[in-house]
């Protein structure tokens, strides 16, 4: 678990990148060893700004394969001037950001046979979902839940995200689970 005061360290690093974007056109030098111990550890994580309580940019990974610091910075900047949905943030924006980020726990695989029995095993409000079918990727954090509160539409949106039917069912798909600690 992020202590508060880490939360608060994580939060201005990704607002000092998306500061530092918006001025110099790149991501800033992030250093790992001059961080503390827990948060050089390899984490997987995301980035999600809000601009008057809409959404303005999301990047993360579920994949940890750098240091917290450096994967909340990478994401940041990605998150502000990378997101494929939205034109890169503007200096007029910056200070109105609200910046969120969530951190995620390692993924793990949920067993069933049917589409009623993965509902049944979903965990409302805890639970962000990976679903995997062929090529196709997608995932909802857990505070999706906010906005579709039902297990059955959750998962007909996670489908569609991953460019799926709403109804789509095959013994290929493949769900995992994670939680995130969220600030």
């Amino acid at each position: 678990m992020t202590d508060e005061r880490n939360r608060e360290r994580l939060t201005q690093l990704a607002s000092d990148t998306i500061a530092h974007g918006v001025l110099r056109g790149s991501e800033p030098a992030v250093d790992p060893g001059e961080w503390p111990p827990e948060l050089r550890e390899i984490r997987a994580s995301f980035v999600t700004l809000q601009l008057y309580g809409e959404l303005r940019g999301c990047i993360g990974s579920l994949d940890a394969s750098h240091p917290l610091v450096k994967d909340v910075s990478i994401h940041a900047f990605g998150a502000a001037f990378r997101d494929p949905r939205f034109s890169a943030v503007s200096r007029e924006e910056v200070d109105r950001l609200e910046i969120h980020i969530s951190v995620l726990s390692k993924p793990t695989p949920i067993c069933f046979g049917s589409e009623t029995e993965l509902l049944e095993l979903i965990r409302p409000g805890v639970d962000g979902l990976v679903l995997r079918e062929g090529a196709r990727r997608a995932t909802f954090l857990p505070e999706v839940w906010q906005k579709l509160s039902d297990p059955g539409q959750f998962l007909a949106h996670l489908k569609l995200k991953a460019g799926l039917a709403g109804d789509h069912w095959s013994k290929s798909l493949t769900i995992e689970r994670y939680t995130t600690e969220s600030w």
